[in-house]
């Protein structure tokens, strides 16, 4: 045995079909496509959402909603993922920069401070935004919430 006699293994391989070879074939004339109509013809191409004249999905349905191209979205980092930070590395102020260096924040986001979690020591925490519980939560134990 050696590669000259390998073979693929019987019934693997099928013979292409030769349309448009004439009549003989089998498959002349129109060449499997049928008689007439779009379909029949070179070239032929149906558009995407094309569904043979009927009214398409896209049109049928009525459109809703509206996209505001002027909203601000912010990261969202809660205050327990601050103290958890803060804990590690033994700090008490927290800035944007401290927050990208560690990967909670990229440096394009906008980080907004959310008051999910506890907070049991003084924070020093720089945002661009804080919700009410946040802040609140970060006075009561004497720190200070500072917007950019």
């Amino acid at each position: 045995m050696d590669l000259s006699s390998l073979k693929p293994a019987k019934g693997s391989i099928k013979s292409v079909k030769r349309i448009g070879r004439g009549q003989g074939s089998g498959r002349g004339g129109t060449s499997t496509r049928g008689h007439k109509g779009a379909q029949s013809r070179s070239g032929y191409k149906s558009k995407a959402g094309f569904e043979g004249g009927q009214m398409p999905l896209q049109r049928r349905l009525p459109k809703y909603g509206f996209t505001n191209n002027n909203r601000i979205e912010f990261k969202a980092i809660n205050i327990s993922a601050l103290v958890e930070l803060a804990e590690k590395i033994g700090i008490t102020t927290i800035t944007l920069e401290l927050l990208v260096e560690h990967g909670l924040a990229s440096s394009k986001a906008r980080v907004k401070v959310l008051g999910n979690g506890t907070l049991t020591s003084k924070l020093d925490i720089t945002a661009h935004a804080f919700s009410k519980s946040a802040v609140a939560m970060i006075e009561s134990n004497g720190g200070s919430a500072t917007k950019l």
